[in-house]
């Protein structure tokens, strides 16, 4: 049963926090294998179970500690029908793990959520193509490919979904309306190169005010993520209405373009104080800004860094 499905309380004002980079922490800093960079196999796995629940927890602490919501995500970033089937998952058992996703992050709700600090069950996903280069789908393409997926969390007691690392308008597009259709509250997280543009090109404000406009408005916010505030900071610093609609941020630790991170073999943790004060600032001038976590490089340090810079001001 959903809990938070008609009524998500990040709505209602608040600060909550999420998790950093979920992969990359696998991947550089606990040395587990991950295929394709593709976390959603570890949930069937006792063992890979064992690492996402001690990876969750130190987020969880972090904001049970500091008496706030958070929004947990599950880990099916690469968990849709392409990327899924070159790890050799057929539609059946792939829709079957987004489900199985959704009860294990469940499971760790029911330990940690208390009152007065609700934990949200955000069910992700990821482009169907490389988020560091952009797709080239129509938004019908997009809206049927994605709706597997969707369809999957729909089944569930998913509280929302989320795409994330959307790197081209029509894609976010047809993911909030396969949303709309199966009735689940949809955030849609957009990155950018940096120079604040999609990889399409798009500048950030125009991927955001045409998914409204082809939409309807459905996606109950945007966030920014996959990037570092130096590369987005000037595409916010206008004064312009649609920042508003901008809900949360999750950076990366790097200030690397995505091309250099492509190619790097050890992870980039960046100046995590830096990082923190860059957030400190976005959340002075954009207090929309309600949702904070990381993205690539990124762990509960970071997200530690960023509360302890960001709470004084956030205070409600």
């Amino acid at each position: 049963m959903t809990k938070y499905r008609s009524r998500l309380p990040q709505l209602g004002g608040g600060t909550f926090l999420t998790d950093g980079g979920l992969e990359t922490t696998l991947l550089f800093q606990r040395g587990i294998d991950l295929p394709l960079f593709a976390s959603f196999p570890l949930v069937d796995d006792e063992q890979g179970r064992q690492e996402l629940t001690e990876y969750y927890e130190a987020y969880l602490a972090i904001a049970s500690e500091r008496g706030l919501g958070f929004i947990l995500d599950t880990p099916t970033w690469r968990a849709n029908p392409d990327w899924a089937a070159q790890l050799g998952y057929d539609l059946e058992r792939l829709a079957a793990i987004n489900r199985h996703s959704v009860a294990y992050v469940a499971s760790l709700r029911e330990l940690w959520e208390r009152p007065g600090r609700p934990i949200v069950l955000n069910g992700v996903l990821g482009p169907r193509g490389d988020g560091y280069k952009a797709g080239s789908m129509t938004v019908d393409e997009a809206q049927s490919y994605h709706a597997f997926q969707i369809g999957a969390f729909a089944e569930s007691e998913i509280d929302m979904v989320s795409a994330i690392t959307m790197n081209n308008a029509e894609e976010a597009i047809g993911i909030a309306r396969a949303a709309s259709g199966a009735a689940l509250p949809c955030v849609i997280s957009f990155t950018v190169e940096t120079d604040g543009r999609l990889a399409s090109g798009m500048a950030l404000r125009e991927a955001v005010e045409e998914t409204d406009r082809q939409t309807g408005g459905a996606p109950v916010y945007y966030m920014v993520n996959c990037a570092h505030p130096t590369h987005f900071e000037d595409a916010l610093n206008r004064g312009e209405r649609w920042i508003e609609r901008i809900g949360g941020v999750r950076a990366n630790a790097s200030t690397k373009s995505h091309a250099e991170l492509d190619e790097a073999t050890e992870i980039d943790i960046g100046d995590p104080a830096d990082l923190a004060r860059r957030y400190s600032d976005l959340r002075r001038s954009y207090p929309t800004m309600r949702v904070l976590g990381g993205c690539c490089g990124t762990d509960h340090r970071h997200v530690n860094a960023i509360c302890e810079a960001c709470l004084p001001v956030a205070a409600e």
